[in-house]
């Protein structure tokens, strides 16, 4: 029987919940590690999975040599200390996104990896969901036509008590690199790299950007609009729009359970509604699949979320933040 890829979770907030619960459906994983700042938080994790590894600090479970690869979910401020950490100790890594906070420390984590020929992936797990490859394969043959324009929103009012992350500078707080990432994704991956970018934010209270509106412009006359906020309830869609159609995933365009895509006239099927039939879960077991596959093919990078793509788009959210005068102290 093959040996199972041995997991360890670094961080035990929200989304390591979430990740930690789909791992249940990924056959050939385990989840055997977590490791927190304190023995008590670690150990509720550990007991809430049944983890039989529970480490009272992140180089405890950096160090563990049962642990094939390690899922960073701490603070996105945080994630490239904890990267260096597991990749100096030859873990492979799975990186939440935002995989840093600029470029720098991207290209920093990227070396890593390479010096020490370990696997280092970001979490970018909206890219290995069914939908995602249903929309891609709509664009590559042409349904669409020539892409004009993207418009994607993401916006949510905070409830208390939430994550002082949210707002804390020192660990990359703001709408941008939290939740607008994923419009940067969303419009890097149907029309490239942008040619111009344009922004604006307005500040919170700490200083970071409570929101934020971009245009990324291209010089073959595509234009796509992104939209991230803190400070409204948003319908969170996103719509791409060709001279033939277009598609609008809802109601989260980031994880749809529902494309609609609408021809324009010269069509009969002038409409079509593509409902998503998931799997149970929140869509996190997808990525982890393919982290497993490439582990044991002895990858150490992803062919699907390559290095390439991860500098691509912290080049686009550095530029944005930019040109919106959002600054961060590492910067």
């Amino acid at each position: 029987m093959q040996k199972k890829i041995r997991w360890g979770i670094l961080g035990c907030g929200n989304i390591a919940k979430k990740f930690a619960s789909d791992l249940q459906y990924v056959e050939d994983a385990e989840l055997i590690a977590a490791g927190s700042r304190s023995r008590a938080s670690a150990d509720k994790f550990s007991s809430m999975f049944s983890i039989p590894h529970s480490h009272g600090s992140y180089e405890a479970l950096a160090n563990d040599d049962e642990v094939d690869v390690i899922y960073i979910a701490s603070p996105h401020g945080l994630h490239h200390a904890h990267a260096l950490l597991c990749l100096k100790n030859k873990k492979a890594v799975l990186c939440e996104k935002a995989f840093a906070l600029n470029s720098r420390q991207a290209e920093e984590m990227i070396a890593a990896a390479k010096q020490q020929e370990v696997f280092l992936m970001e979490a970018l797990w909206t890219k290995f969901t069914p939908q995602y490859n249903i929309v891609q394969q709509m664009i590559r043959q042409g349904d669409l036509g020539v892409l004009q324009s993207v418009l994607v929103n993401f916006g949510f009012i905070p409830v208390p008590p939430f994550s002082s992350r949210l707002y804390e500078p020192g660990l990359g707080g703001g709408s941008l690199l939290d939740i607008g990432i994923y419009n940067v994704f969303m419009v890097l991956s149907v029309l490239g790299r942008p040619d111009i970018i344009e922004a604006c934010m307005t500040p919170a209270s700490t200083g970071v950007d409570e929101q934020c509106a971009a245009t990324l412009r291209y010089n073959n006359g595509a234009i796509a609009q992104l939209f991230s906020t803190y400070s409204s309830n948003l319908a969170t869609e996103a719509d791409i729009c060709g001279n033939k159609g277009r598609i609008r995933l809802t109601p989260r365009f980031y994880n749809p359970t529902t494309a609609v895509i609408e021809f324009y006239p010269d069509r009969i099927d002038s409409k079509q509604i593509i409902p998503h039939y998931s799997e149970p879960g929140f869509g996190y077991q997808y990525q982890a699949r393919h982290v497993c596959d490439c582990l044991r093919q002895r990858l150490t990078e992803s062919p699907v979320m390559s290095h390439a793509d991860t500098l691509l788009i912290m080049e686009t959210l550095d530029r944005i933040r930019e040109a919106a005068g959002i600054v961060y102290d590492v910067d």
